[in-house]
């Protein structure tokens, strides 16, 4: 066991360091900037405003990752996270915002509410941990790469909302990207092998401004220094609807959650328990608190974490420590995040295609250690839960005719598909079932086996 923690504590050359968290920067960086331009645009803020957002959320962003990967007493998962705002909030928020009696405020107020919330259920979520065995866990992984390779063929495409998505130069350096990565991953060596992401980025990003598809206008125009401050947007609003929408969302982040912490835990040879499974859902409680102190948005552990350990083999938590430093420094100084939020969607498609995918096969990768000759019911667990996670992504508009309150819920296939195999698994199989432990260790097995 001190073997495992020690990959997961070691502390590499602080370039290697820099190099990698780099990497994890930018390919969370799209997701990070996503919200807060999706929400400040539907609710029409001026554009210095959406400026502002951008910058609180990478700064909050940094500190909620730095909570989650350094750790605080009882607080952290502290394996390589890195933290940044759910989707799952967007609908409801801008519900919540377009709402003239709560307005932006009642969207800081619900989100505070939320994290306090999370905070205090944590212990209780963890002790479902026996709930979730190899079979449920590897399901529900497998759900969560296909749900992020929508994303991965959205920005190949040039990103949603682009009028011209699926453009065949955006495709070519997509793919020109993801050719760099596996030919970086299977010639690297070392150092090189461990940032064969961050590399295909660069070049790609060298090809996309050889065809002027790359722009630094707004690079030039940003200040070097820009402050974060909380409350600027002014004192939160708690309205008590708003607030019980977020803490619903706040569930669906914390399941989410652990299933990314049970996956993390795999790859890099850490028993995740009761204990230490708590801590991490805590940070994600803190981590949104923090967010809405700080005038931005919900925070969770990215999925495409597992992803990125997937494709470097890197395992050190101190790699999202320093992405988490890094964000900080983008926060305060929009020039360099603006520098960043230059790379086009279409070169990070590339590298999602191929992170995102990980994640699949690595849910794919625990199934495989199920025995389904002994337990022929877990089939039916595993084929009615992926049933029930594809719904949101190929029929958007399955559940438009249920009540709009259940949309946190409904809209999730991640969520979906966790709930059908839990309650499949416990018909079946019982709530007895493995011990957290227990299922830890099968799955941990089933990892090294592979």
């Amino acid at each position: 066991m001190s073997e495992d923690i020690d990959l997961v504590d070691e502390r590499l050359p602080l370039p290697r360091l820099g190099a990698l968290g780099l990497q994890h920067v930018l390919v969370m960086y799209a997701g990070a900037v996503a919200v807060p331009l999706i929400v400040g645009r539907a609710l029409k803020l001026p554009p210095e405003q959406v400026a502002a957002l951008i910058g609180a959320d990478l700064f909050a962003g940094g500190v909620a990752t730095l909570v989650q990967a350094w750790g605080l007493p009882k607080i952290g998962i502290r394996l390589p996270v890195m933290m940044g705002v759910t989707f799952a909030s967007v609908g409801p928020m801008i519900a919540i915002g377009s709402n003239p009696q709560v307005g932006l405020l009642g969207i800081y107020g619900a989100v505070i509410a939320a994290g306090v919330f999370g905070m205090l259920i944590a212990p209780f979520v963890s002790r479902l941990l026996p709930l979730f065995p190899p079979v449920v866990t590897g399901t529900i992984i497998t759900v969560i790469g296909v749900t992020l390779m929508r994303v991965g063929v959205n920005w190949a495409g040039g990103g949603v909302g682009n009028p011209a998505f699926g453009d065949p130069i955006f495709l070519a350096i997509a793919a020109f990207v993801l050719v760099i990565i596996l030919a970086v991953s299977k010639y690297g060596r070392g150092f090189l092998a461990n940032v064969s992401v961050l590399f295909g980025i660069v070049v790609g990003c060298v090809a996309a401004a050889a065809v002027g598809l790359m722009h630094f206008d707004k690079v030039a125009a940003a200040p070097w220094v820009g402050l974060v401050l909380p409350f600027q947007f002014g004192l939160p609003v708690f309205d008590p609807a708003s607030i019980v929408t977020m803490c619903l969302v706040m569930v669906v982040v914390m399941i989410e959650s652990t299933g990314m912490f049970l996956a993390l835990g795999e790859m890099t040879g850490t028993t995740i328990d009761e204990k230490r499974l708590a801590a991490g859902l805590r940070a994600d409680g803190l981590g949104t608190l923090i967010g809405g102190v700080f005038n931005t948005f919900p925070y969770t552990s990215f999925s495409q974490n597992v992803g990125l350990v997937g494709v470097t083999g890197v395992r050190s938590r101190w790699v999202a420590v320093v992405g988490g430093v890094i964000m900080l420094v983008l926060g305060l100084m929009p020039k360099l995040a603006a520098l960043v939020e230059a790379v086009p969607q279409f070169v990070l498609g590339g590298a999602g295609l191929c992170m995102f995918g990980m994640v699949a096969a690595t849910g794919i990768r625990i199934l495989a250690a199920c025995d389904f000759k002994a337990r022929k019911n877990d089939l039916l667990v595993v084929a009615i839960s992926l049933g029930f996670g594809m719904i949101p992504l190929v029929a958007p508009k399955f559940f438009e005719h249920l009540p709009r309150a259940l949309a946190p819920l409904l809209e999730s296939g991640i969520l979906l598909a966790s709930i059908s195999a839990v309650l499949l698994n416990a018909f079946f199989n019982g709530f007895g079932g493995a011990s957290a432990r227990e299922a830890a260790a099968q799955a941990a097995r089933a990892v090294d086996h592979a």
